[in-house]
């Protein structure tokens, strides 16, 4: 609680700075101290909070609830920023001036930083204490070691890698809509922004399965069913295949990924982590598991460069396909792996 209330105070504060407008050196500056703020401050102990939460049972609700849940709040702040933006500015936007811009830039920071500060004092007085067993005087490289040395928390890394990358490849479904589906860019900005309702809807969904099933055997089904979509894709093209099954595709494809992210971090509490050791295993799964936010940009844009058109998007779907294997294999030797309670 201590540390997730801090962080958003801290970060708040960052964005009061930002509304300043200061130079790049500044900006890189404060994007490094938000990078300790909402990251080194925030992450684990967030993960840490939602699995005591959970409790043993709850596992996929809990993490569903927190994924949808942060999907469906970005969207709902989103909007209202637009708004705030669009009263501060002219009806007319080639009227619009650069001071005027800068105004409404300033007021919309200004909100965002206001709506991070309240919810600092909102988990202050709403989030209870943790209940479990605390670690004490416990040297914390000694437990990254004692942490490290099980194979399901590597597995779980690159369960993480996977998913994230199948994140991140939706970031290029603008694209493809405009160059392989014929959309304008208008009607594809419509189009992915629609989807991103389907977050919090297939993120809830998927904790109320996982905890019927477990979170490994959901989570190995949606990487199969990616794969199925993924190898579609990649071969599919208006001539052949009909719009209708591509979009079908496409649409399959955000709910699976949008599942697996809202249920993976549940994985700890199924694989016998102790509570104690939770931000220790969030640590070290997160530093490998969000690394696609280095290499997949670049990567895929090589791809999409390289063959200019539906083949280069069909080869980024086939990179895509060997990904999500790779999570399914990894997902499948991740069930046959005794828990650590279990082990015990």
């Amino acid at each position: 609680r201590k540390l997730i209330t801090l962080s958003l105070f801290a970060t708040a504060a960052g964005g009061l700075y930002m509304a300043q407008q200061p130079g790049v050196t500044g900006l890189t500056i404060l994007f490094a101290y938000w990078g300790i703020t909402s990251i080194l401050l925030f992450w684990a102990p967030l993960i840490s909070a939602t699995r005591n939460w959970g409790g043993t049972l709850s596992q996929g609700k809990a993490f569903g609830l927190l994924d949808g849940g942060r999907g469906f709040v970005a969207a709902i702040i989103a909007s209202l920023g637009v708004i705030i933006f669009t009263w501060l500015i002219p009806d007319s936007v080639i009227a619009l001036d650069d001071q005027q811009r800068s105004r409404g830039m300033r007021h919309v920071i200004y909100y965002y930083s206001l709506m991070t500060a309240m919810s600092g004092v909102l988990i202050w007085y709403v989030l209870p204490q943790e209940t479990g067993t605390k670690s004490k005087h416990v040297n914390p490289m000694q437990k990254v070691k004692d942490t490290s040395r099980h194979l399901a928390i590597w597995l779980l890394a690159v369960i993480l890698v996977c998913a994230y990358c199948g994140y991140k490849g939706l970031d290029n479904y603008g694209l493809y809509a405009v160059q392989v589906l014929g959309m304008s860019e208008i009607e594809s900005a419509k189009f992915t922004s629609l989807t991103a309702y389907i977050r919090p809807i297939a993120a809830i969904s998927a904790g109320i399965i996982a905890d019927r099933i477990t979170s490994k055997k959901f989570i190995t089904i949606c990487f199969f069913v990616l794969t199925m979509s993924y190898l579609l894709l990649s071969i599919a093209s208006p001539d052949n295949v009909s719009t209708t099954v591509i979009y079908l595709n496409l649409i399959v494809t955000f709910i699976a990924v949008f599942a697996i992210r809202g249920v993976y971090f549940a994985l700890i509490e199924e694989n016998g982590f102790p509570e104690t050791g939770t931000g220790t295993a969030v640590g070290i799964t997160s530093v490998i598991g969000f690394t696609p936010d280095i290499f997949f940009a670049p990567m895929a844009g090589r791809i999409l460069d390289a063959s200019p058109g539906i083949q280069g998007h069909q080869y980024y779907f086939l990179m895509l396909t060997a990904i999500a294997v790779c999570g399914m294999v990894t997902a499948t030797w991740l069930m046959r792996t005794k828990s650590l309670t279990a082990s015990n």
